[in-house]
Order: structure tokens, then C-alpha cells, then sequence
């Protein structure tokens, strides 16, 4: 792959950056311009070390601004856009949905018109698996099981992926669509399950478990998630969608215990110690039993399996938080939403 220029939108969030991250070592030829609103998750030091210049530009913009868009569409050239932009999160979902509506469906489609517009070579559409809904005891989530969302934030991010399959066949917009399953590793935002236990094991609070703790996710290694999506930017059947797992199902409370059990052993606390933390609270509306991906389609298709274990990714990823201990310290005091006007004022980047 080379002479792409590639539009990242949401690449200051966990997933995107790591995506940003993954395309400037695998592919040092392709134009990255990175596009984020750098709201609450949205956090530049997740990008720290990529500088300006030939093959790379941050843009501070919001997918919903169809002015914006057309500037950075036309003036870099845009080939390839791949939306990672959305409001993210379902407890935030619950409590004020009016955001995700307009974020991730009415974005979703103003990005899309601007794609169209212009004329890109493939628009790929970061989804999730909660798309789907919950799963029993048995079976897994294959791209042909109905779509039926029981959040807000799934709701909208089913709406999204409904403009760009509409796109395709309307429009003949080259659109893709990955649905992924739970994402961890570096630089996730500390309200997640993961960096969220993690934290409040090295500050000594409670563990907040929502109802028995029993719900099952698969875990997905962001940098298994990056590489897969580069897999079908690049050889994907344009108008399909393909899941993405990493054939890691765990309880939410065994992910707990398990990260208990690692931060006390890296840490010198004595065994136990945070597992005690562990406190079970009242489970949210919608919470979705379990989920889990079937990844024959990619894997038969283009190739992709998952290079991570949970049991290699997860020791990794207790590391990694431990040694970028600033990083999340910033977060959590709100710093870090300083880091912009630090690198570049608030001059305009349009």
C-alpha cells in the first residue's frame, strides 16, 4: 500500500490512535490526517511523538460540520476514510442519548456525504458487536445474525451502519463495516471496565460490579483490532460487513479478579488485597448478558486471525498503565484536555 491518503476520524480516541499508530509503522508512505473534536475521550496525548509534516496533520474538527469537512476533503486529497468517531460509551449512552443520536447517526451521515462528494476510494465504518444484542449461554454473533440493539449508544451505532450500507447501495459509496468486540490495551479511556478496575486497584477503591458480575464479553487487543482493519481497508468486499473477535470470552468478574491478582502481584500488596475491593452494585438497564464474535468471515475471506492471548495482553496491558502512570493521572484531574492548547494554541487548523 502506498500514496493513500487517509482520513482518521475520532484518532485521538483509544481505538483510533492506536489504529494511527499501527498505519504509520506498517504503512510510513500513507498520509495520515488525524480528525477529533477532542471531547472527554478524546485526548491528543494518545497521538504524543507523531510530528507534523509530509505524512501526518492533526485536524481539530467535528464530524458533524460539513464545512470543515469539505475544506480538509479538499485540500488533502482524501483517498480513504475510516470513521472511528462517536460518542462511545453506554452508561452515558443511558443517562443522555440526545448526543449519540446526533453524533453517530447525523455525523455518520454528513461524514458519508463529504466522502461522496469527494469521491474516496472506500469509507470504512468502525461498529461494535453490541449491535447485535445479547447472547445466550451458546453461539456466537455472525455477520448475518439481525441487527437488534438494546442501548442507545448501540442504537445509534446500528443507525450508522445502516447510512453506510444505504450508502453503498444508493450511492455506490465503496463502504465497509467492521463490527468488533470488546477493545483493551494501551491508552483506553479510564472509565472503561480494564483501565477502570485497573486504576482503582493502585488507588485502593472499591470495584464497582454490576449485578453477579456473569456477563460475558470476548476481549479483543487493540492492536489485533488496528491490524484487522487495515485488512479490509485495504482487501475487503466493498458493501460487507465483518466481525472482528478475539476469541477471548471472559465474566466480567473473572476480568476483575484477574486484574486484582496482577496488580497485587506487581505491585507488592499482599495476595487478595484488591480482590477485596471487589463491590457489587445495582446491574444498568439493557445490560446485555453476553457477547461473542464469530471471525470466520475475515479469517476465511482475508486472512486475519488475532495474534493476542488474553492471557499474554492482559499482564501487558497491567504494565503498561502502571508505567504511564502521568498519563492517566492527567486524565483523571482533567489535565489533559490541556495538552492541545499546549501544542497548538487555538489557532485554527482548517
Amino acid at each position: 500500500m502506498s500514496a493513500r491518503v487517509l482520513l482518521v476520524t475520532g484518532a485521538a480516541g483509544f481505538i483510533g490512535a492506536n489504529y494511527v499508530r499501527h498505519v504509520r509503522n506498517a504503512d510510513p508512505q500513507a498520509r495520515i490526517v488525524a480528525y477529533d473534536l477532542l471531547t472527554y475521550a478524546g485526548n491528543l496525548e494518545n497521538l504524543a511523538g507523531l510530528t507534523e509534516g509530509d505524512n501526518y496533520r492533526f485536524v481539530k474538527g467535528d464530524i458533524r460540520d460539513a464545512k470543515a469537512l469539505d475544506a480538509v476533503f479538499s485540500d488533502e486529497k482524501i483517498t480513504h476514510v475510516v470513521n472511528f468517531a462517536a460518542e462511545s460509551h453506554v452508561d452515558r449512552s443511558i443517562l443522555g442519548p440526545e448526543i449519540f443520536v446526533d453524533v453517530n447517526i447525523r455525523g455518520t451521515q454528513i461524514l458519508l456525504e463529504a466522502a461522496r462528494r469527494h469521491g474516496v476510494e472506500r469509507f470504512l465504518q468502525v461498529s461494535t458487536d453490541e449491535v447485535y444484542g445479547s447472547l445466550g449461554p451458546s453461539g456466537l454473533f455472525t455477520e448475518q445474525t439481525p441487527v437488534a440493539p438494546n442501548s442507545p449508544y448501540s442504537a445509534s451505532k446500528a443507525g450508522a451502519d445502516h447510512l453506510a450500507r444505504a450508502y453503498y447501495h444508493t450511492y455506490n459509496l465503496p463502504t465497509l463495516i467492521t463490527r468488533c468486540s470488546n477493545n483493551y490495551g494501551p491508552y483506553q479511556f479510564p472509565e472503561k471496565l480494564i483501565p477502570l478496575m485497573l486504576i482503582n486497584c493502585l488507588e485502593g477503591k472499591p470495584l464497582p460490579v454490576y449485578g453477579d458480575g456473569m456477563n460475558v464479553r470476548d476481549w479483543l487487543h487493540v492492536s489485533d483490532h488496528a491490524s484487522a482493519i487495515e485488512v479490509v481497508l485495504a482487501t475487503g468486499r466493498v458493501g460487507e460487513a465483518y466481525n472482528i473477535g478475539g476469541n477471548n470470552e471472559w465474566p466480567n468478574i473473572e476480568i476483575v479478579k484477574r486484574l486484582a491478582a496482577l496488580v497485587d502481584e506487581r505491585t507488592g500488596k499482599a495476595p487478595g488485597t484488591s480482590e477485596a475491593l471487589i463491590t457489587y452494585v445495582t446491574d444498568r438497564p439493557g445490560h446485555d448478558r453476553r457477547y461473542a464474535i464469530d471471525s470466520t468471515k475475515i479469517r476465511d475471506e482475508l486472512g486475519w486471525t488475532p495474534t493476542y492471548t488474553f492471557e499474554a495482553g492482559l499482564p501487558e496491558t497491567v504494565d503498561w498503565y502502571l508505567e504511564n502512570e502521568s498519563w492517566w493521572r492527567r486524565i483523571i484531574s482533567g489535565e489533559y484536555r490541556d495538552y492541545y492548547a499546549q501544542m497548538y494554541g487555538e489557532r485554527e487548523r482548517l
